[in-house]
């Protein structure tokens, strides 16, 4: 298998152009390089944005592809235009404000180079408010794929960011979706797909190879009552496909929705004391 890969990011007009350059440059600078940067422009982006990537695409000739959307689709969609224009058959995701430290992609290299039957492989984060030193909370997964298939049933057992998979594999299992059905949901619908309906296999590095930057505002962001609805229809979306039964929507669906509606203050408790770890 060739060890050549593409970077997939997506932007839109509200990122900052600080935190974009620290995103790409951390990719550049990993000890594989990657062979094509793609970018995708998710709608017209502010000039100090277009200045960074112009300015990378110059410093780096024949690196980047850079698509650009004349409205903002969202991010499934975007990405999903990005998976199609990937000359290569590794794709590994960042999101445009984070930061992945600089043996990252070699690490999940070696689990692909050794692991032929992997379609995707993923790792740990680290959730960072403004610095990575300034870490806050950890963001587990289990390893191996028969437990992260029965995490699925509940939870994502895959962080999005984090994740080198096969073009082939994406498409077996259908591509990010045209239409953001499930906004913020693409990538559980996504690897959803691909772990029961393609059965891909997965993996999971027990590292953290990626800081996710987080704000004082991410469990707000993470709350109400329009959140709590997609949460249900997203979770039933799984149980009708027989993704997890009656009792997991339960748990996962209603539950997940309850704690939608709490109070932002109880909303971070739960978060930090079940869902992550320091």
């Amino acid at each position: 298998m060739s060890e050549n890969y593409s970077v997939l990011m997506s932007v839109y007009f509200k990122e900052q152009p600080v935190f974009l350059n620290m995103a790409i440059q951390s990719m550049v600078d990993q000890t594989i390089k990657p062979d094509q940067f793609i970018i995708v422009k998710d709608g017209p982006l502010t000039s100090e944005l277009d200045q960074v990537i112009s300015g990378y695409d110059s410093k780096y000739p024949g690196l980047f592809t850079i698509i650009a959307n004349k409205t903002n689709l969202g991010l499934g969609p975007a990405l999903r235009k990005g998976v199609l224009e990937s000359r290569n058959e590794l794709i590994a995701r960042m999101d445009s404000d984070d930061f992945c430290v600089n043996d990252r992609v070699e690490k999940q290299l070696k689990v692909l180079r050794n692991h032929p039957e992997i379609g995707m492989v993923g790792s740990f984060e680290a959730e960072f408010i403004n610095d990575i030193s300034n870490v806050v909370a950890i963001h587990r997964v289990p390893e191996n794929n028969w437990a992260i298939k029965q995490f699925m049933r509940r939870r994502c057992a895959v962080l999005h960011p984090t994740v080198m998979f096969k073009k082939s594999a994406v498409l077996a299992a259908g591509n990010y979706q045209e239409t953001s059905v499930y906004a913020v949901y693409e990538d559980y619908d996504l690897f959803a797909r691909m772990i029961f309906d393609a059965n891909i296999q997965c993996f999971n590095i027990q590292e953290c190879l990626y800081f996710i930057r987080t704000s004082e505002d991410f469990y707000e962001r993470r709350g109400g009552f329009k959140y709590s609805k997609t949460v249900l229809r997203f979770k039933w979306h799984l149980f009708r496909k027989n993704n997890m039964s009656f009792v997991d929507f339960c748990i996962s669906g209603i539950g997940q929705a309850a704690v939608c509606l709490l109070p932002n203050k109880l909303r971070k408790m739960f978060y930090l004391t079940f869902l992550r770890g320091e």
